[in-house]
């Protein structure tokens, strides 16, 4: 098949910048990983992104646009323009060294038993400034067809699996904003779910408590004590006795239960707490991994890694243990989700999303004509 090249980016539900990657594929072997860049969001970035959450709750029409949403998604994109510019910069690219550039957008709001689930960002927009194909909106076909719009990445840890000739089941775990793993063995259609709360609740919980917007290496946790009784407490949701495959919003846990504890306290127990969601997961999958390869900002985290290590008795290793990318490995996943859009391969199957077959997704907004 033909290889493309590709820009892959992603603003996830921790909403801390924009990652860039590069990406050689024919959307099926992943050929090349090239470099990745990370371009964080202003504080009055993540202000705003933070009042377009929060006016995106009432939505039940996902191309309405309210005034701080349309000034968000204004901003998304731009921001999004301005990291692709400066990556191609700092790589001596040109648009035409380009063939696609893959778009996520920014979730703000994922409600898949409503039909609805809405990414910001305007993908023709983003194409016109930048003179490049964007394919973007992955999630709505999906959706829309009855499945869950998530987890979409599973379809590349399975390439990134073969290509490294992975033997035996594994699982990914991307700890972002929400936490989702994808299990792979030996070429089958993966099996997926959202695990439940990754980074969010804890980030949130240290903006507000104390202003710094995550747990920096964990250092608050390591400080304090899990109240083992709150997180029994937290695993009580209703979330975790549904079956795969399942998926998220970024807001459906609360941090109401950790409300009175100390800063540290509370920091290890929804640490904990996301470990322990994970390992909720892991039996309900169809044969328990080897190992459990962690990506995404909580491989970063040292406290968290030793959470899962304590719970899953499995192998815990992270994406740079096999010589991959901890923080670019979602936007090098939508470089990869635009090939196989471009090329009308399917992005989302019934083991990952719930989607009634194999589907294809996403929108291809054409590179400007040549003047």
């Amino acid at each position: 098949m033909t290889l493309l090249r590709a820009i892959g980016l992603m603003s996830g539900t921790s909403m801390d910048g924009v990652d860039v990657a590069y990406l050689e594929t024919d959307g099926e072997r992943v050929v090349r990983q090239g470099p990745s860049m990370f371009r964080p969001y202003g504080s009055d970035d993540r202000d705003l992104l933070r009042a377009a959450l929060a006016e995106a709750v009432s939505l039940k029409d996902r191309a309405a646009r309210p005034p701080a949403l349309k000034a968000c998604e204004d901003m998304i994109t731009q921001r999004h323009g301005e990291a692709v510019e400066r990556f191609l910069y700092t790589q001596g690219l040109k648009a035409a060294d380009i063939d696609v550039v893959g778009f996520h957008g920014q979730t703000v709001l994922h409600r898949p038993q409503q039909r609805l689930t809405i990414q910001i960002g305007d993908g023709a927009a983003l194409a016109e400034r930048l003179g490049i194909a964007v394919a973007y909106d992955f999630r709505a076909a999906d959706v829309a067809a009855g499945g869950e719009g998530a987890p979409i990445v599973p379809v590349y840890h399975r390439a990134l699996a073969e290509g490294a000739a992975v033997e035996g089941a594994v699982a990914f775990l991307n700890i972002g904003g929400v936490a989702n793993v994808t299990w792979v063995k030996d070429g089958a259609d993966p099996v997926a779910c959202d695990t439940g709360p990754g980074n969010a609740l804890l980030d949130d919980f240290m903006l507000e408590r104390i202003g710094v917007p995550m747990d920096k290496d964990g250092r608050a946790a390591n400080r304090g004590r899990v109240h083992e009784d709150i997180l029994t407490e937290l695993l009580r949701h209703p979330y975790f006795d549904q079956p795969l495959p399942k998926s998220l919003d970024r807001n459906s846990f609360s941090r109401e239960l950790v409300a009175d504890l100390s800063i540290h306290d509370a920091a290890a127990t929804l640490t904990a707490f996301t470990a322990a969601s994970v390992a909720r997961v892991i039996p309900l999958l169809p044969e328990m991994p080897l190992e459990v390869i962690v990506c995404g900002g909580g491989a970063r985290n040292p406290i968290l890694l030793r959470e899962l290590a304590a719970r899953i008795p499995a192998r815990i290793s992270t994406a740079e243990d096999r010589g991959w990318s901890v923080d670019g490995m979602e936007a090098q996943a939508f470089a990869y989700l635009a090939v196989r859009t471009i090329k009308g391969l399917p992005i989302t199957f019934p083991g990952t999303t719930r989607a009634p077959r194999p589907l294809t997704g996403g929108i291809v907004a054409p590179a400007p004509a040549a003047a």
